[in-house]
């Protein structure tokens, strides 16, 4: 008998989620360990809406902070701010904010080996709960880190968070029904190890966000739910051991776009226009994709976040060359500019 290949489950150990529970926050992280001090890692608009009563909530349980401001997302950057956080001797790290707080958290927490919070202030993308951060550096897509050891989420605050965020939130869910189906073609193709439970949980993610997508056009998306999906797809990654479940063809369209036309729109934004076309190629319901990311208030096209017709195609056919490993629909529909112009065109992205 041939050995079973092994990979490691790195899971949140406690997760909270609640309404104006801000002041809880050091009784939190108490019960993950009663550290004597964290590192507290966020951006500026972050400092001036919370940093009060996050300091109050600290120093009511005797827990020394240090706060540290994000810049950018570039390496170098993060770098700096490691050299900080590893002076300050802390106990643990923690990411407050949107995704560009919080990933660099998790990483800098995994290299200096120090146990990683995350408090997340949008609900954006799946970052929250996964062990994968994106950053700016010379690989093309999403690296591994650590999966939080715990994970601290006011719905108060996530609802005060611009709609659009949201939304992205609900195309980078949705984007788990392309990759889930990438997942099984490189288990058939390629003999890759696919875990159902894990797939499973990442397509319960999204087919809530499905289901409930003509009440969200409606009532607007509901924060809680799609906190939760996105908790969910991000323990989804963990039990898999990489983030097959919720990373396929639509991740690197939106990755290509990443090095095509940086800071232009947002990374579930771009997953979702991703899957519309992923879709069609995969053969699946592509409408009833499109349908979805219109009820939730997400975009459909590339001109409705800022994109050129030919940054769509460019995308389109250098996608699956940023990382040849990773077997996806784009590898059996490969793409040349035509036929990247004509799949866009008949779904309406461009």
């Amino acid at each position: 008998m041939s050995s079973m290949q092994s990979h490691k489950m790195e899971l949140p150990r406690l997760i909270e989620i609640g309404e104006g529970n801000m002041a809880d926050f050091g009784r939190f992280l108490g019960r993950l360990g009663r550290p004597g001090k964290v590192s507290l890692i966020s951006g500026n608009n972050v400092q001036k809406v919370l940093r009060a009563r996050i300091d109050r909530s600290l120093r009511s349980k005797r827990i020394r902070a240090v706060w540290h401001t994000t810049g950018d997302n570039q390496i170098r950057a993060i770098g700096r701010i490691q050299r900080d956080v590893k002076g300050d001797g802390s106990d643990i790290v923690v990411g407050i904010g949107g995704g560009r707080s919080v990933d660099t958290a998790k990483l800098i927490s995994y290299n200096i080996g120090r146990p990683f919070v995350s408090l997340p202030t949008a609900a954006s993308h799946d970052g929250m709960a996964s062990p994968f951060v994106s950053v700016k550096s010379d690989k093309p897509h999403s690296i591994v880190a650590s999966a939080p050891m715990g994970v601290f989420v006011d719905i108060g605050v996530i609802r005060r968070a611009p709609a659009r965020l949201l939304a992205s939130g609900c195309g980078d869910l949705v984007a788990n029904i392309i990759a889930v189906r990438d997942w099984q073609l490189g288990h058939k193709k390629k003999a890759e190890y696919y875990g159902r439970y894990a797939a499973d949980l990442a397509m319960m993610s999204a087919k809530i966000v499905m289901e409930n997508s003509a009440r969200f056009a409606r009532e607007g998306p509901d924060a809680r739910v799609i906190v939760e999906g996105l908790i969910s797809a991000g323990v989804a990654s963990c039990i898999a051991g990489s983030s097959r479940p919720c990373s396929g063809a639509e991740h690197l369209f939106s990755h290509a776009l990443d090095k095509i036309a940086p800071e232009i729109g947002l990374h579930g934004e771009k997953c979702g226009i991703g899957s519309i076309m992923m879709a069609k190629l995969q053969g699946q319901d592509w409408k009833m994709i499109k349908k979805t990311l219109q009820n939730v208030g997400a975009p459909t096209s590339a001109r409705q976040i800022g994109l050129e017709p030919e940054m769509v195609i460019e995308a389109l056919t250098m996608a699956q060359d940023l990382r040849p490993e990773r077997y996806t629909i784009l590898v059996e529909k490969k793409m040349n500019k035509k036929k990247a112009s004509n799949l866009a065109s008949s779904t309406g992205v461009i």
